[in-house]
């Protein structure tokens, strides 16, 4: 087996492990982020209905680079006013394989800052 398909495969296996934890409902639903070199991309989810309630992205925003913590913040900072105005309050984070810190920390930290409870 190549090192290209064992890193891949670690890296599906760490998302299905944190995924397993979390699940979205109509009252707390998911939110769930992917990043590139270059963009962050967050959903929210309703794994129940099997819908995607909101989303936002770096793309969307037409920053000029979405691939910093700055960007990660204005995205955050975006999903938290459309989480808002479909009335959710509570959230559950899906990190997916990625480690908590940088950008995906930095989204988090905006949905709580912007009164959402994560």
């Amino acid at each position: 087996m190549s090192i290209q398909k064992t890193i891949a495969r670690r890296r599906v296996n760490r998302a299905h492990r944190v995924r397993k934890a979390v699940r979205g409902t109509e009252a707390r639903p998911r939110v769930t982020v992917h990043r590139t070199n270059l963009h962050l991309y967050v959903q929210v989810i309703d794994d129940l209905a099997g819908t995607t309630l909101c989303a936002s992205s770096s793309k969307a925003l037409e920053l000029p680079y979405g691939g910093n913590v700055k960007a990660a913040k204005a995205v955050g900072e975006d999903l938290a006013s459309k989480v808002k105005a479909k009335g959710v309050k509570q959230l559950c984070f899906d990190r997916g394989a990625y480690r908590y810190h940088g950008r995906i920390k930095a989204v988090a930290e905006a949905l709580r800052a912007a009164g959402l409870e994560l």
